[in-house]
């Protein structure tokens, strides 16, 4: 299997692309990891001999994080995104990887890679660590900031089989993200979603509120961009605003400290599980060829998270399995 990594994409870059290419062919010797982006910036990570499963394509452009999206795609060719998004479409790798501009990445899997058939409008899905251990697929969370009730149908499907395929989840469940958790709640949207969700194949829990997405309400959370980015950018922003504050408390005094250090395994074990590192890449479902997008200051494991993620969905054949259910979704046929 060879997965192609923007290797200047990401706030870390092109030091923790490369690690995190290294572990991830150290942990699985089958994959090739294809580094695309400045030559010279690579292999000054890279130190001595280069592993045979690692392989470097040059580009000479990059495409930086406050480029407008479209402009950059269709300006920068050469660009270490948009090629290893080329890459994918031409069938010399079997996924891309970036973690860098997420309007670019999409703009480049729109104009490269094409949408499936049926899809109008692919979704960005993230995961968002609850308390169970586990993690709510949340999509569409910023591709699309406006959506169609069938849009979100088809959300719903590809979300509930990626659960299945990659994360392992069993009969995965399906919420609708609203304001309450009555049916006849929420805007015109969620109102004509509801009833699409009730029919369709799926293990359809009904509305879930926003206080309830940490508890775990539901393993897929379905919604439009604009709510979607905004609940995540909150998730994070509490999270980092918790973590922050509770360093400053446990450092304030010296019985803090003594305190800090008997709790410290379990808050160390709990910002493991909330860390978006544990979880790879987010993919952006609808795509014909296999694209995921890793957090804009992924580490070196949170790459490996990533191209493993990658991996699993390619094994899993997730793009035939979604779009055979989204034929059966769309027209109601039986397999």
């Amino acid at each position: 299997m060879r997965i192609a990594v923007d290797a200047m994409g990401g706030d870390n870059a092109p030091r923790s692309t490369v690690q995190g290419a290294l572990a991830a062919v150290k942990e699985n010797p089958s994959l090739t990891i294809v580094l695309v982006g400045d030559e010279q910036g690579i292999r000054s990570q890279l130190s001595g001999e280069i592993p045979a499963n690692i392989e470097i394509v040059p580009t000479t452009e990059v495409i930086d994080p406050d480029d407008e999206p479209v402009k950059a795609v269709r300006r920068k060719k050469n660009s270490s995104l948009v090629v290893a998004v080329q890459m994918a479409r031409e069938n010399l790798v079997d996924a891309a990887i970036s973690a860098g501009n997420t309007g670019a990445l999409m703009t480049a899997g729109l104009l490269y890679a094409g949408r499936m058939e049926g899809i109008e409008r692919p979704a960005l899905a993230t995961f968002i660590p609850n308390i169970k251990g586990r993690v709510t697929l949340t999509l569409d969370v910023g591709a699309n900031m406006d959506a169609k009730p069938h849009h979100l149908l088809q959300y719903a499907v590809m979300g509930s089989l990626y659960a299945e395929r990659v994360l392992g989840f069993e009969k995965p469940t399906v919420g609708l993200l609203n304001v309450g958790t009555e049916e006849g709640k929420g805007n015109e949207l969620t109102k004509a979603v509801f009833p699409l969700l009730t029919d369709a194949d799926l293990n359809f829990v009904g509305n879930v509120e926003a206080r309830d997405v940490l508890e775990g309400a539901c393993d897929v959370l379905v919604c439009d961009g604009f709510v979607g980015n905004v609940l995540l950018k909150a998730v994070e922003g509490a999270a980092a605003t918790i973590f922050s504050q509770l360093k400053q408390e446990f450092t304030s005094s010296l019985i803090n400290k003594v305190g800090a250090a008997i709790l410290k395994p379990g808050l160390m074990r709990f910002r493991k599980r909330m860390d978006y590192a544990e979880y790879g890449g987010a993919p952006l479902l609808g795509l014909r060829s296999p694209v995921i997008k890793a957090h804009g200051s992924s580490d070196a494991k949170a790459v490996k998270n990533a191209i493993a993620s990658a991996a699993t969905f390619v094994k899993q054949d997730v793009n035939e399995i979604i779009q055979k259910e989204l034929q059966k979704n769309m027209t109601g046929e039986s397999e």
